[in-house]
């Protein structure tokens, strides 16, 4: 889809250059979710405000969403055929090794950040506290995502502030 969105925005409209789109697609890497919505997104309030953003989210999702319950209807209906089943049953290995791709990213993202001590520590920890005490997996995101949030504190500036 980058490829298409590059054709679209640098080579057939010239809303941006090639260094401008570079460096959309470098955040838009660095953010979570999908780069499908992050960068039309962006590049609609770029050319036309808050409307060209949600218009740009709207015309890249709406299409997929129209398609996803029509091919959901449609298995639904013909589920039992024995190759609409075979069809289903392969699916779950590649959503299996995309998972994994998926994982591997965010952890080599966390070891160049935050190197593969804590990178470790925080994968383990988010483990246990999802698979061994059953708390949600949004609460432990959303608790990590409020600790990254929260300003750091240099050795010197952690002394300064416990002494006052």
């Amino acid at each position: 889809m980058i490829p298409l969105v590059h054709q679209e925005v640098v080579k057939r409209h010239a809303w941006m250059q090639d260094e401008e789109f570079a460096d959309v697609l470098a955040i838009a890497n660095t953010l979570p979710g999908p780069i499908a919505t992050k960068m039309p997104g962006y590049i609609g309030f770029r050319v036309s405000g808050t409307l060209g953003c949600i218009n740009a989210v709207l015309a890249v999702i709406l299409p997929m969403i129209i398609a996803m319950i029509l091919m959901l209807g449609l298995f639904s209906r013909y589920r039992d055929v024995s190759w609409i089943h075979g069809m289903g049953q392969g699916v779950v290995p590649v959503v299996m090794v995309m998972m994994g791709q998926l994982t591997w990213d965010f952890l080599n993202k966390s070891r160049l950040a935050l190197g593969w001590a804590v990178s470790l520590i925080m994968a383990g920890m988010a483990g246990g506290l999802i698979y061994w005490l059953d708390i949600h997996p949004g609460l432990v995101i959303g608790a990590l995502l409020a600790a990254a949030m929260l300003p750091r504190l240099t050795p010197g500036k952690a002394v300064k502030e416990a002494t006052r």
